[in-house]
């Protein structure tokens, strides 16, 4: 046997020399954004502003009485912004005070696979120890998208009612706000570099209507979004619910595509508001 002096010094020089490893944080626990499309024909009417029929409004529990959402992306004239994955947003919703500032990062879920998206973002430096980012999964007809997101509010005096900061105002609070992860993404100052040489992308003035359907809060938001040619506008109507529950999202996202195809305002597709704004704006 070893002396006890002789085996301290052996357990010593052990844990001196050799690094025990450490377990990697877990990957973020996101929760689900059901989002599905509905025919803008069948669900819309032209003849009053092309707000949601009444017939839809009864259907979900909805009142007359909409909210509106002022909404505008930041990026450079060659999109290098959203190229890298990533979308800055100013957002005024009406009855708030302030400006709502989004600066989201987007992974693919290929193949259905959601971990792996996950896992992707984790090695990126977002995982369950970044408390001050929320994670969604985006589940669409026939994509989900993991969407990383952190928010900051903002005032600016000089804008009233719905108004959007402009051009200088919105690039000078973007930058002031703007994230640790967002601003060294690619190097040191990546993010405020491309802030300070963005143009808007947008406005775009969409409206909000709540209600009800199997028990989950139900909202339909009608976008009306420049079409492709540039001179008219092409209205985006899409319904949606949130749950914390991958099976809920699961299940009640085919229920709620039956209910709707039954109806006949279902359309399929996958919204993809955010593309559509950064294509034609």
């Amino acid at each position: 046997m070893y002396p006890l002096t002789s085996t301290l010094s052996l357990l010593t020089l052990l844990l001196t020399t050799h690094v025990l490893p450490t377990s990697a944080a877990p990957n973020m626990v996101p929760d689900y954004e059901v989002k599905l499309l509905l025919n803008a024909t069948a669900v819309l009417d032209p003849t009053n502003s092309y707000k949601l029929k009444p017939t839809v409004l009864s259907t979900f529990s909805m009142p007359t009485s909409v909210t509106k959402m002022n909404v505008q992306f930041l990026d450079t004239t060659t999109k290098q912004i959203y190229t890298a994955g990533w979308s800055p947003r100013v957002r005024k919703t009406e009855g708030e005070s302030g400006f709502e500032l989004t600066y989201k990062k987007r992974y693919p879920v290929v193949g259905g696979d959601i971990n792996a998206a996950l896992t992707t973002a984790n090695g990126e430096g977002f995982d369950l120890t970044e408390t001050n980012y929320d994670a969604q999964i985006e589940w669409g007809y026939s994509q989900k998208t993991l969407s990383i997101s952190r928010k900051k509010s903002a005032t600016k005096s000089g804008y009233s009612g719905m108004d959007l900061t402009d051009q200088a105002d919105s690039i000078d609070i973007l930058v002031d706000k703007a994230p640790g992860k967002f601003v060294d993404w690619l190097y040191n100052g990546w993010g405020t570099d491309m802030l300070d040489v963005s143009r808007i992308y947008g406005p775009v003035l969409a409206k909000r209507s709540v209600g009800t359907w199997s028990g989950l809060e139900v909202y339909i938001e009608v976008w009306p979004i420049k079409d492709v040619s540039g001179t008219g506008i092409e209205y985006i109507v899409e319904a949606s619910f949130k749950t914390g529950s991958v099976t809920t999202a699961g299940t009640k996202s085919g229920d709620l595509q039956t209910f709707l195809t039954g109806k006949g305002w279902f359309l399929a597709g996958d919204s993809l508001k955010t593309g559509l704004i950064m294509e034609r704006y």
